[in-house]
This record gives structure tokens, sequence and C-alpha cells, in this order.
């Protein structure tokens, strides 16, 4: 180890923040000997009965375990899961198409982010090295003096805090990215951007048999070209409904007032799913109707003092389900360089941001654009052949073509060069289509089909 940078185990370090991503820092940072308090703003969720209004359902895929991985609760984990092989597409008629995710049976994992924050805090607690403090806001952080102001949510009782190092690992309203943006040393950027639609979460119960009233084994999308609604499966066999739409206009959240409006709309626009909510008025006018940002900001760091991760880093759209994988991801790659340049946190923030930025904005941008695929493209034909193309491609010619939705699910490849590749594969299949016309569907288990498609990849 180079002697200017001290022994970072005898460093105590500060993490704002202790949901998912902050909590399996914290236990990334122990396992290494770290010494490490959680300072989180909320009460402790393990002693609270869990509410609905806030989508308590996330998509687990390879990201995410992997960083499980990390700290032995891969396993542990799956057993909370529910894989989903491919969406359910409904349709105003009751119709129902699945479109598989995966190229050979691949799933991404429905799991309680509750349940899962739950299980990462009970690890953190087992941690000589780690304290958690809860019900603690921070009011201020100042990052020259490394000190950090509380305040005690129950008691209103000020305290101040000394830290070697910060990580700012508190959400999308990070307190912590705030002592960034008042650093007169930085030439800090930020930008915040909401979608035109809100979210609700809604419920489908599970069956008296305590089944499933649905297809348990996919993510249901009833899509409504300018709006949607999804279901992910719980354990218990309830299903996790959010309904996605604009927040003004003709069709929105603003002309659903009155119960009745609540019931026409449902009528008119998911007609099946009324008959399997028998409490949608009760959820749709208790539940809050939520936002949908995107943050992007840089730097994430300050000197060799604080970084962000996750949220607080880079909020995204949930409609890719990689918000928790990619918040996964950060503490995976800052262990890895904390492991590459012991005691250098200088070179070791930098480092992580210039990996991290592209990679994240990269799917920040995929995330909006699969919004676009999930409302209006799944139901629309050619979108519905291109993707089947797209899929028998990659199964005929595995080593030259990998789906865009593969690689960012199921495989490590960088968000960024993801979403390059995939772009290119647009291109491609919309040179297909135009050339073998639409009915080259038909063609697709045909012997000689690979030979029709080597030409447009070679």
């Amino acid at each position: 180890m180079n002697n200017e940078f001290q022994d970072p185990k005898n460093l105590h370090y500060g993490i704002v923040g202790g949901g998912l991503v902050g909590a399996l820092l914290a236990v990334v940072l122990a396992k290494k000997g770290y010494k490490t308090d959680v300072l989180e703003r909320r009460e402790d969720i393990r002693k609270t009965i869990l509410e609905g209004g806030r989508s308590i359902n996330l998509a687990l895929s390879y990201r995410g375990l992997k960083a499980l991985g990390m700290i032995g609760l891969a396993d542990e984990v799956k057993k909370m899961c529910i894989p989903m092989y491919g969406r359910a597409v409904h349709d105003t008629g009751g119709e129902v198409r699945i479109m598989p995710y995966g190229i050979n049976g691949e799933a991404i994992n429905s799991i309680s982010r509750d349940g899962l924050n739950r299980m990462l805090l009970a690890e953190a607690d087992k941690s000589e090295n780690i304290n958690l403090y809860f019900h603690q806001r921070c009011e201020n952080l100042d990052l020259n003096k490394k000190d950090i102001t509380l305040k005690d949510e129950l008691s209103g009782e000020i305290t101040k805090k000394h830290y070697d190092i910060f990580f700012g690992a508190d959400g999308a309203f990070s307190a912590a990215r705030m002592s960034l943006m008042k650093t007169d040393k930085l030439n800090f950027t930020y930008n915040q951007s909401y979608l035109n639609h809100g979210y609700k979460e809604l419920h489908i119960p599970p069956a008296e048999n305590g089944g499933w009233l649905l297809e348990k084994n996919a993510l249901h999308i009833w899509p409504r070209k300018s709006f949607m609604m999804i279901a992910l499966p719980n354990m218990d066999g309830s299903f996790t409904c959010t309904l996605f739409l604009s927040l003004k206009g003709e069709v929105s959240f603003e002309k659903l007032h009155s119960d009745a409006e609540i019931l026409s709309f449902f009528g008119q626009y998911f007609p099946d799913m009324i008959s399997l909510m028998p409490d949608l008025l009760y959820h749709f006018n208790k539940n809050p109707t939520s936002s949908l940002a995107t943050i992007k900001c840089h730097p994430w760091s300050f000197e060799d003092k604080m970084t962000l991760l996750g949220d607080a880093a880079h909020a995204i759209v949930p409609f890719y389900g990689q918000g928790m994988n990619c918040g996964f991801e950060d503490c995976y790659e800052m262990s890895n360089l904390i492991d590459m340049y012991p005691g250098d946190w200088r070179t070791i923030f930098e480092e992580f941001t210039a990996h991290r930025k592209p990679n994240s904005d990269a799917i920040a941008d995929m995330a909006i654009r699969n919004f676009v695929e999930m409302r209006d493209l799944v139901a629309d034909p050619e979108f519905i052949l291109k993707n089947a193309i797209d899929k028998t491609i990659g199964k005929l010619f595995p080593e030259k073509w990998t789906p865009m939705y593969t690689m960012v699910s199921f495989t490590e490849t960088p968000y960024a060069e993801a979403k390059m590749v995939g772009e290119a594969h647009d291109k491609i299949l919309d040179t297909i289509v135009r050339k073998e016309g639409h009915d080259i569907g038909d063609r697709l288990a045909n012997a000689d089909i690979g030979k029709v498609l080597e030409k447009y990849i070679s």
C-alpha cells in the first residue's frame, strides 16, 4: 500500500441512507473490515407493518444478484423471488399474449422491496463493524470539516458526527447530494426531469385457495397507447398493480375524482380487471399519485471525502426494472475499486464516477424508451414482428447477436454498450422487415431462415 494513504480499516465511514443501496454497501464495507455507521431518516422498517401506497415490487435480475453474491445472500434472496419469464400482454378484449424476455428461458424476478431491505438490514445488524441509526435526518453535511449534522425525527435532538469518508445513498431527493450542490469548489451540474405521467399503486388479492388469479410467472401489462397498467406477483398470491397515467389531460388522473369516474375509466380501458380488484376504489382513493423523475448530475464525488451511489447519483424511471439493479451494481463496482486502489479514496471516487456515469445515463435513457415500448409498442404488430426476429437471430447466431433486453437484464454488459448495440440492431431489424416483407414472421420457423437472416448481420 502507498504510505501516503491511511489504512482504510482505521477510518470511520458514514453512509447517509439505509435503503437497499445503503444497506448493501454497509455490508460490503463491513466485510472488508471497515467501521461503518448507517444514518437513516426513516424508522427501522423491520419494526413496522408494511402498508401500500408506493410500489412494493421490484424486478431483480442478473446485475443485482451478482452484487448480492458478494455478501453471500444471492441464494437466500432467490427464495423470496418469483421468476417472471416474460410479459403477459392483455388487450382490451381480455386476450393475453405471452412475450418471453429471454432467448433461452431466462427470467427476471419479482421481489418485495421492503422484504429485501429488511433482509439487508438484518445482515448489517449481524456485523460488529456496522452501527445502524434510524430517525436520523441529515440537516447539513460539511464536506470540508467532514461533519454531518443530524436531527432525531422522534426527539428533535440535534447531534453532530464526524466521519473520515461519506457515502450518499439517500435516494432521489438526496440530502447528501445537496452538500455537493452547495460546494463552491465544484462545477456541479444537476438535471431533474419529470414525465408527464404519474403512478398509483393498486392491488389484486390472492385467490380464495391462496393461489394467483393471473399467470404467476409473468409481468402483466395492459398497454393502452399513452398509458398502461402493470402487475407483478407476490409470494402470498396477490399482485401489486401500478397504473401509469398522464397527470393532466383528457385521459388523466386529474379527471378521476369520483367513484363513478374511476369505475367508468376502468370499465372502458381495463374491463377484465374490475372483477379481480374488489377493493379498487379503496386503493385508488387511499394511495397517493406519485411522480416519475429522472435525475442526472455530475460530479458524484468531492475530493477524497464523499461520493454518491444509487438514486442519489442517478434516479431513473422504473420501466426497465433496473433502478435497484443499477444501484446494486454501483456497490459491486465500488467494492472492486476499493480493492484496486486501497486507501486512495480520491482515485476510487473519480474512477467510480468515470465508470458509472456513462452507464447510468444510458440506462436512464433506455428506461424512458421502454415506457413507450411497454405502454404502446408491445401491442403493435410491427414491434412484435421485430421482437420475434431479434430473438430468432439471437438463438441462431449467439456469437454475433445478443438482444438488447438480454444484454441489460441477463448479462453484465455495460449499459452504455448495450444501448449502442441495441440501437444498431434496431436499424438492422428495420432493414430486414423492409426488404423481406412482413410475411417473414411466418418464415421464422423454416429451416432455411438462418441463411436469410445471416446476410444482414455478417
